[in-house]
């Protein structure tokens, strides 16, 4: 029986990045995967190929509307779906490929089957052809998430959908309704309005995205509307049928009206709920709170001190690079028994046009806990390089504590947001002031200017450009 100082389950970015320092630290590290590829939901069907499709009809749709403003002229523009989902795949496959060259290069035994916990210390291995064992003395569950599926509205790949067929459509849907409206939804929602798609969005609750500080949530709604996408807000779905390969929808909308409407497609985008079945749990008597996720310690143990979870499977926020700080933060515990992640300054980004990302808390938050801050907000118009790439929409905000003027936020809605809020991350992580970012150097002409001026705006300093 082969023996190793850690088995991961799970091969997405927790558990691969979690592996890759384990081996780093010099663990004698196997990763388990179910699936022949590996990277997990992210790599495969989430996080990559959805925003390599959300980059070529940007492209698309930018070449179309936008490109005459700069002075070129292009007629008959036109888009190849099967070329776009070709170079999808094809990014796809070069990083899941790179994976794979990091566990040779850094000597991390893979095993492709179904893992189960036989033990606190025994993983069993089960392919079609046959079932082995192999002992652990620490096992790593990251086994992710899959998409919660709505008991009136089954997915059938077809008319029905999840986050993942709406990834492969052989052709663009003409109209596509999303229930949720979540970042998976407006994201993928945005892939096929920009290529002739009507959508329509219907949300239970009052606002998109709800976690979002209300400011920028008010104006992502008004500038998705602007762009053609439709939305049912306070609005429940009662029923979907399906017939002639078309779906009917049921709901009731905001006033308690019954409203039917008929599409395409109906991508079904209302959560994610971590994965643990067949996992074995019941055999190392560990068990899943009302969310179906596991409980861990401020070190990611569970019940066994030697069996750790991370990711979806945890509570927390479901994204990519929370997970693979957690993962980094076992592997760093287990070799030195010190590991920690700072989930004060998580960030989240949605890749839509114009982009969201935040960091901290919102004013909403601030307000609940009765908290005295500051808050300076800055526009895309008013900068010079947002005028040069002709992408003025949005603003950023910056919420300071109003006594010792510590950054408690920061939320961004405007171009290239999902890189720019990689600032705020780092000035939070050093415990920085508004002022400390207002009197930092900021080239000239940049996006990141605009984030110097809200930082200013918070003392309302903030000048024009």
């Amino acid at each position: 029986m082969q023996e190793f100082d850690l088995v991961v389950i799970g091969s997405g970015p927790g558990g691969y990045v979690g592996a890759i320092r384990s081996a780093q630290l010099g663990l004698k590290v196997a990763v388990v995967e179910k699936e022949k590829s590996l990277g997990g939901t992210c790599l495969n069907v989430g996080c990559i190929p959805s925003k390599a499709l959300l980059e070529s009809s940007e492209h698309y749709e930018f070449t179309k509307n936008e490109i005459k403003s700069h002075g070129v002229s292009c007629s008959n523009v036109k888009f190849d779906l099967k070329q776009m989902l070709n170079r999808k795949n094809q990014i796809v496959s070069e990083l899941t490929q790179g994976i794979e060259f990091l566990f040779k290069k850094n000597k991390i035994t893979k095993f492709q089957a179904w893992g189960k916990l036989k033990s606190p210390t025994e993983v069993q291995l089960k392919t079609e052809t046959k079932t082995e064992t192999i002992k652990a003395k620490n096992i790593l569950l990251a086994t992710g998430s899959y998409p919660i599926e709505l008991p009136f509205a089954p997915f059938n790949k077809e008319e029905i959908i999840s986050s993942t067929s709406a990834l492969s459509f052989s052709k663009v849907p003409e109209k596509l309704i999303v229930i949720g409206g979540g970042y998976i939804g407006l994201e993928l929602g945005s892939v096929w309005r920009r290529l002739g798609s009507a959508v329509i969005v219907i949300e239970a609750g009052d606002c998109l995205c709800s976690s979002m500080d209300k400011q920028v949530s008010e104006k992502f709604l008004s500038l998705l509307k602007k762009q053609g996408m439709q939305f049912h807000l306070q609005s429940k779905v009662t029923k979907v049928e399906v017939k002639n390969k078309k779906a009917k929808l049921f709901f009731e909308d905001s006033k308690g009206q019954s409203n039917t409407l008929d599409c395409d497609k109906v991508l079904v985008s209302v959560g994610r709920k971590a994965f643990t079945k067949k996992l074995g749990l019941e055999n190392v008597k560990l068990k899943t709170n009302s969310f179906g996720q596991m409980e861990v310690d401020k070190n990611f143990r569970t019940a066994q001190k030697n069996i750790f979870a991370i990711g979806d499977l945890i509570p927390g926020p479901m994204l990519a690079h929370k997970a693979e700080e957690e993962g980094v933060a076992v592997a760093e515990f287990i070799a030195t028994g010190y590991g920690h992640v700072n989930y004060e300054t998580v960030p989240s980004v949605i890749y839509t046009f114009p982009e969201v990302a935040s960091v901290g808390k919102t004013e909403e938050q601030l307000i609940d806990e009765k908290r005295d801050y500051l808050s300076g907000s800055f526009p895309f118009i008013a900068n010079g390089r947002a005028k040069a790439l002709n992408d003025t929409q949005g603003f950023v905000k910056i919420l300071a504590d109003k006594k010792t003027d510590k950054i408690l936020g920061v939320h961004i809605i405007g171009p290239r947001a999902g890189d720019l809020i990689a600032e705020a991350v780092i000035a939070m992580e050093f415990h920085s002031s508004s002022e400390d970012l207002a009197r930092s150097f900021h080239a000239h002409p940049t996006l990141s200017e605009v984030i110097r001026e809200a930082s200013l705006s918070v003392h309302k300093r903030a000048r024009q450009i």
